[in-house]
Order: structure tokens, then C-alpha cells, then sequence
């Protein structure tokens, strides 16, 4: 087995494992919790059972509210963009499931189909994100609250979206998660220090009026979205690539129009997260 970094702070590739071999979980989830992103290559012959019984590994599967299931497999969440879509699910930079109350350890996503160019995923750092902002910034942000919802992305006033009216998205009636958590967290894993904000899920900061809510989250998401904290993932049909969601943002590029692209996306159920002391 061969673990390459993808950069020098997030991110790695794996040759030569197999999900399927119980002797390369442990070195893998090692890996994974050293680099918070890996993509595990080749893996063309994993059926969903396999994928399944590769995500258990790490804890219990949450199966998906809102997404579109794999026929015959609830716990198997499709990702999919037909080549007469416009819009991909996941285009804006986001934590997984920051709306409910112990967000998702993270996710494993197998490529099926993937467009001859095109539909890389993003990831940025959040360990580095908190790491390089001004020591004032950290304390300030230290103590702090954010609210968390999935109302406003998959609830009633998404169900214009091209996703919801082409069955991509469902159940509507199921986003009624409203949540706090820290804004700085302490990772279960490693024990550093998380920036836990993202643009799509929080919808305010505790205490603060909202323009200085709107003012300080700005700020911090125009931070993290710097070059130097991302990795970039460019998808091979058979790849599984997972993420640790307490540590990393992700956003799929929607730049294959014409293409199809299917991914079956399995979620590892979390914990609750501890904050840190101003």
C-alpha cells in the first residue's frame, strides 16, 4: 500500500489497498485521521455491499433525510448530475450534516460514472483555517456559538430547486433541524482546534447582532477559502474517496455540462462536539 500526501496539509492518495481486505482498514484509517481526506484508488470491483460494510468500520451508517437512495440499498445515498442538468448537488462550500445535533463523522463517496473532464471536489482544512488566523482571532472566536440549519436548503423554499424536481432531493417535511455548536471546535480524532462554520449550513452567530454575525462569518469564509488550505480531488470511475467532517469543508465544481456524473455517497454517524475554553 502506497499513501502519497495530495499537499502539505491536506489530503493524501492510496495505491494498492483493498476496502475489501480487513488486514488495510487499520493502516487506513490511520491515514485517514492523519490526513482528514483520502482517496482510495482502484476500487472497481467493490460492489455496494462491500462499500457498506467498509463504511460501517468506522461507526454506524446514518442513512440520508433528503437524498435519493440506491435502489435496494437505504443506506447508499445517490449523487448524481444527468448531462441535461445544470445544477450539481453540494456546489457550495459545506459541512455534511452541520445542522443536526452530532453531525456526521464523515463520508465515503465511490465513483461510478464520472465526465471525461470536469467534476473534481474541493476540500479545505478547517484545523488550518483556525491554525492561521491572528492569535486575537482565535481567542475571540474560542467560547463562541453558531446556529446550524437544514430548513433553508432542504425544506419548503428549496423545492423550486432543479434537484428536488428531478427526485434527486426529497422529504421536504424532514428539514426541521435547528442547531448550535461551537465555532471552535476540538477534534475527536486529533484534539486540534476546528473552525466549525460553513456557508451553506450556519445561519448566524449566538450574541452578536446580525450584521456583525453576517460581517465576522464573511470574513472568515473569504479566510478559509484561501489556495493554501485546499486539496483537490480529480475523480477515476472505481475511486472512494472519504472525508472527515469535522475536520474539512468540501464543494463538488459543477463545470461538465453535457456529461453525466454518479457517485453512491455513504455518511458515518458523529458525535457531539466539544468546544474549547476562551
Amino acid at each position: 500500500m502506497q499513501i502519497t500526501p495530495l499537499t502539505g496539509g491536506l489530503g493524501a492518495e492510496v495505491h494498492g489497498a483493498d476496502i475489501r481486505n480487513g488486514a488495510d482498514f487499520l493502516p487506513l484509517f490511520e491515514a485517514f485521521k492523519a490526513h482528514s481526506v483520502l482517496v482510495i484508488r482502484a476500487q472497481t470491483e467493490v460492489t455496494p455491499e462491500d462499500h457498506i460494510a467498509f463504511a460501517a468500520r468506522f461507526g454506524p451508517i446514518n442513512v440520508n433525510r433528503f437524498f435519493k437512495p440506491v435502489e435496494g440499498h437505504p443506506e447508499i445515498a445517490t449523487v448524481l448530475k444527468e448531462k441535461e442538468q445544470k445544477s450539481a448537488i453540494g456546489e457550495g462550500w459545506h459541512t455534511d450534516h452541520s445542522y443536526d445535533e452530532a453531525p456526521a463523522m464523515g463520508s465515503l463517496l465511490r465513483a461510478i460514472e464520472v465526465p471525461p473532464y470536469g467534476g473534481d471536489t474541493l476540500f479545505v482544512s478547517m484545523a488550518q483555517a483556525f491554525d492561521t488566523l491572528s492569535p486575537m482571532m482565535q481567542r475571540f472566536l474560542e467560547g463562541l456559538s453558531a446556529c446550524h440549519s437544514s430548513r433553508h436548503v432542504f425544506g419548503a423554499a428549496a423545492q423550486d430547486s432543479e434537484a428536488t424536481r428531478s427526485g434527486r432531493l426529497r422529504n421536504a417535511e424532514a428539514a426541521t433541524q435547528d442547531v448550535r455548536h461551537p465555532v471552535v471546535i476540538k477534534h475527536p480524532f486529533s484534539g486540534r482546534k476546528c473552525l466549525f462554520v460553513n456557508p451553506v449550513f450556519t445561519t448566524g452567530i449566538e450574541g452578536l447582532s446580525e450584521a456583525e454575525s453576517t460581517a465576522l462569518l464573511q470574513m472568515l469564509y473569504q479566510h478559509c477559502q484561501q489556495p493554501e488550505l485546499q486539496a483537490r480531488v480529480r475523480w477515476q470511475a472505481g475511486d472512494i474517496t472519504l472525508w472527515d467532517n469535522r475536520a474539512t469543508w468540501h464543494k463538488a465544481i459543477n463545470d461538465y455540462h453535457g456529461f453525466r456524473r454518479y457517485m453512491h455517497r455513504i455518511t458515518v454517524e458523529g458525535c457531539k462536539l466539544d468546544g474549547v475554553s476562551a
